[in-house]
């Protein structure tokens, strides 16, 4: 399983004093020496936390391919193009958003993403699409051209939350899956058979699979153990370990959780 590390959380916590530390880029070289796959970053319409010279240099000098998501504005899409990442995992987009929120509608943007992916196609740039776990959505990835799809884990991650980790009545309970501990578990292992059969569709279209969203060291296994998805994309739970047990560690330790 390969392991995609967003280091987007280490300029959320630059931004939070409006410093120029701590400084994203000094993450790369850690990921490396950790034995990651991948450097993934998004960069936001809004700029919120990774900013263009942050993605410049982080492409620049990171010696591992770099997974830079984005959403299908045009003006995003002329900018990333010019940066040149390795690979682009096109996803949606609200100002509002706390964080990306569900997967991208590629039938309602067909036309769009289909122009997108020939431009990226042109540049010799790798095309993802995050979406979630439905079949025409990953049958509208294989006729635009897309060499990826990454699935979107939130509703698995949100439900074994609410599940395992005491939620109810806290200021992070949510409020549509308070629900008894029967359902919820029906509803976890629901969640699961879709992206397990998502994967398998997608394999058979020769599609690669990652996952992402979400995802953390006490809820990845279940995802790990599904057949055919090889990737994963995980940031926020890594970097919020780093504060105990240092960054390369974290990695190491969600490395180990990704072995199959």
């Amino acid at each position: 399983m390969l392991l995609g590390v967003n280091i987007d959380h280490i300029a959320v916590l630059r931004e939070a004093r409006r410093i120029n530390d701590p400084d994203p880029l000094d993450a790369v070289s850690l990921v490396k020496r950790a034995r990651a796959d991948q450097i993934t970053i998004h960069l936001r319409e809004d700029r919120r936390h990774i900013n263009d010279l942050d993605a410049l240099r982080i492409i620049e000098n990171s010696q591992l391919p770099v997974n830079m998501e984005c959403s299908i504005d045009e003006e995003i899409i002329d900018t990333v193009i010019d940066m040149n990442p390795f690979r682009v995992t096109l996803v949606p987009e609200k100002r509002e958003e706390v964080t990306t929120e569900g997967g991208l509608d590629l039938i309602k943007n067909f036309a769009k993403v289909e122009k997108i992916s020939k431009r990226l196609s042109d540049a010799g740039i790798e095309l993802s699409v995050f979406i979630d776990p439905d079949m025409f959505q990953i049958k509208m990835a294989k006729s635009i051209n897309a060499q990826w799809i990454e699935l979107h884990t939130g509703l698995y991650s949100n439900i074994y939350a609410m599940l395992f980790s005491n939620l109810k009545n806290s200021p992070h309970s949510i409020k549509e899956l308070d629900l008894p501990r029967n359902e919820l578990k029906t509803k976890l292992e629901n969640s699961l058979d879709e992206l397990k059969e998502s994967a398998l569709l997608a394999d058979e279209l020769n599609l690669k699979v990652a996952a992402g969203h979400g995802l953390n060291y006490q809820n990845v296994k279940n995802i790990v153990d599904i057949p055919k998805i090889i990737e994963l994309n995980i940031g926020q739970s890594i970097i919020a370990r780093s504060v105990f047990v240092g960054f390369e560690q974290a990695v190491k330790e969600m490395l180990e959780l990704c072995k199959k």
